[in-house]
């Protein structure tokens, strides 16, 4: 948790602004470096949208970032506020985690009315399968060749093989429980989508700053290749050893 702190305490002095005066809107991007310190403060930022700050609370986070980078006396008791940060963090994380936790439910429920062959599991995990396909079902312990198109229930793409153009292959019990489970249902060469709630998913941490915590994740995979992992080859018998020579 303070790991985590520490990175969005750094995101937002790189985030917020270059000087006391002008938040970022007033800063222009003349140079390189300045181009290049933007595009460092925005990619960092993004982990600040978890906390649904404020400007008023951008504002006073910002204040106490310059006040320690000069060498300013705290206006606040540090031993006091310390643990208050992991606390007031967990809080904000928390509340962001039961309002997407509401809205998967809702999606879930949506979805299940409007799609008639979809289905759902004793998990969860709600899965209509697109495509058919002919071939063997994979297993747990398989290895999958797919191509996969990643979106929050907004419709916001936070990954895709698709969109790369490439497909990608991995050990079917390595990934998210949504996927190892959903997998599961579909044959080689079918195409089936899955809508993941957060607990089969990436659970209340989420996986920034793409995927927040508590979020229902909406999947269309389809299965090209199953290739079972190779059995592991029995174990040879130790050599033996040869007499040593007498003396």
């Amino acid at each position: 948790m303070m790991k985590m702190i520490l990175v969005l305490l750094l995101s937002s002095f790189m985030f917020i602004a270059c000087n006391e005066k002008a938040g970022t809107s007033a800063v222009k991007l003349k140079t390189e470096d300045d181009k290049t310190f933007y595009a460092m403060g925005f990619m960092l930022g993004s982990n600040l949208q978890r906390l649904n700050l404020n400007d008023h609370e951008l504002s006073a986070l910002y204040t106490g970032i310059v006040a320690s980078a000069k060498n300013k006396k705290s206006e606040v008791e540090m031993q006091i506020y310390q643990p208050k940060i992991q606390q007031m963090f967990k809080s904000r994380m928390e509340n962001v985690s039961k309002k997407e936790k509401s809205a998967g439910d809702k999606y879930l429920a949506d979805y299940m009315k409007k799609n008639p062959k979809a289905k759902k599991t004793a998990s969860g995990l709600v899965y209509e399968v697109l495509k058919e396909g002919t071939g063997k079902l994979p297993t747990a312990t398989d290895k999958v060749e797919v191509h996969y198109h990643g979106t929050l229930t907004n419709g916001d793409v936070f990954d895709s093989s698709v969109d790369r153009g490439k497909t990608i292959s991995f050990p079917l019990n390595r990934v998210i429980k949504g996927w190892t489970e959903g997998l599961q249902l579909v044959k080689e060469g079918g195409k089936i989508k899955l809508v993941i709630p957060s607990e089969l998913g990436y659970g209340d941490a989420g996986a920034p700053p793409k995927i927040p915590g508590g979020a229902t994740l909406v999947f269309e995979v389809e299965l090209f290749k199953v290739n079972p992992e190779p059995k592991a080859a029995p174990k040879a018998a130790p050599a033996k050893k040869a007499p040593a020579k007498k003396k």
